[in-house]
């Protein structure tokens, strides 16, 4: 197996994640990186499609379980998009960031978030 990574960033959605009934009822803003660990010299080899993951589809189980489900804690939906993903996809492993964009605070933040890594076991 090789270190390569396959990156998207900035997966944008509004979501209804949190504990606050404000963030249940009107959500807030969400952005997602995604790091897929693969070996991608067959993609490399022969330049197709079929070799490597498709970006289109990665985007559309984050997006999907992002609009989709509800979560109270970040931690939560961080696990949940990981393992979708290992689930759906041949990688070894992902790492998932997530951000929320002004989070319910007594102050200015711009953002709160957790970064995971999951690995197939």
């Amino acid at each position: 197996m090789t270190d390569d990574r396959l990156q998207i960033r900035g997966i944008r959605f509004h979501g209804y994640h949190g504990t606050t009934e404000e963030e249940k009822t009107l959500g807030r803003m969400f952005s997602v990186d995604v790091d897929l660990l693969c070996d991608t010299r067959a993609a490399a080899a022969h330049d197709r499609l079929e070799d490597t993951i498709d970006y289109a589809k990665v985007f559309g189980v984050v997006s999907e379980i992002g609009r989709g489900s509800h979560c109270q804690l970040l931690e939560t939906l961080a696990d949940k998009l990981a393992s979708s993903l290992l689930e759906r996809f041949p990688i070894a492993g992902v790492r998932v960031r997530i951000r929320k964009y002004a989070p319910p605070l007594q102050g200015v933040v711009d953002t709160v978030g957790i970064d995971i890594t999951r690995r197939r076991t």
